[in-house]
């Protein structure tokens, strides 16, 4: 007898459920925490009227939240039961499989923004150390963001391209491929000017680590499960299970 179906109807409500030990509860709900202090810490209302020790804190740590998800999608890959190599430790080697890479790309991207965030607290420094110190981790941070994102992409559609508008892994792999996009653009414009020692472009500085903040909470928002699943339907009489 043919198994039934899952129907495909993409279902955009999610289960806001609690699991303190599941692993994929962890990861979604710790990038939809980091994402959310990114946000309000580049929201204007918030980073031009509160003080700036307190923005930087926010930075830091929504960049604590970035790494504990990341760390954890390091682990699921590393532990995930459908591959010929599943490990059952913390940590795994393995830069021939794209999915490792992707993890390891990212987590690595969250450790590079725990520096960035850091030491952009830190008082007093010169145009160089600013361009050595913040500019540089932040860049390299958004780039393995972007090759994570890229990884993950290739992924998900099997190749450059696809269009998959009733899965919600399309849609979060899409919503984090655009926000790692709006990371780098933010990063480009945070070097700071030799000449006048300002910030090449305030503006989308703070507007590209928002709407990239945006994307990942859309993207992690979509990592919980469905408000109210699907039934099975069955594939002859069409009736739900």
């Amino acid at each position: 007898m043919t198994p039934p179906r899952e129907a495909t109807v993409m279902q955009w409500r999610r289960a806001m459920v609690t699991e303190p030990h599941g692993l994929a509860w962890m990861i979604a709900w710790s990038f939809m925490v980091g994402s959310t202090l990114f946000a309000v810490g580049s929201f204007p209302a918030y980073s031009q009227n509160v003080d700036p020790g307190v923005v930087g804190i926010t930075f830091v740590v929504g960049s604590v939240f970035f790494t504990g998800a990341g760390y954890g999608q390091f682990v699921q890959v590393v532990r995930d039961p459908s591959r010929p190599r599943r490990g059952r430790g913390l940590f795994a080697w393995r830069p021939t499989e794209r999915a490792w890479l992707a993890v390891a790309s990212q987590l690595a991207g969250t450790i590079l923004f725990n520096i960035n965030t850091i030491d952009a607290m830190i008082e007093g420094l010169t145009t160089e150390q600013t361009n050595r110190l913040v500019w540089a981790p932040d860049l390299f941070g958004s780039s393995a963001f972007l090759i994570a994102s890229h990884l993950a992409w290739i992924g998900c559609c099997g190749r450059l391209w696809c269009v998959r508008t009733d899965e919600a892994d399309w849609w979060s792999s899409l919503s984090n491929y655009i926000g790692s996009i709006f990371f780098m653009l933010s990063a480009l414009a945070s070097f700071t000017l030799r000449t006048t020692d300002d910030t090449l472009n305030t503006t989308i500085v703070n507007s590209g680590t928002f709407v990239g903040a945006v994307c990942f909470l859309a993207g992690a928002y979509l990592l919980l499960p469905p408000a109210n699943r699907t039934r099975a339907v069955d594939p002859v009489s069409g009736d739900r299970a």
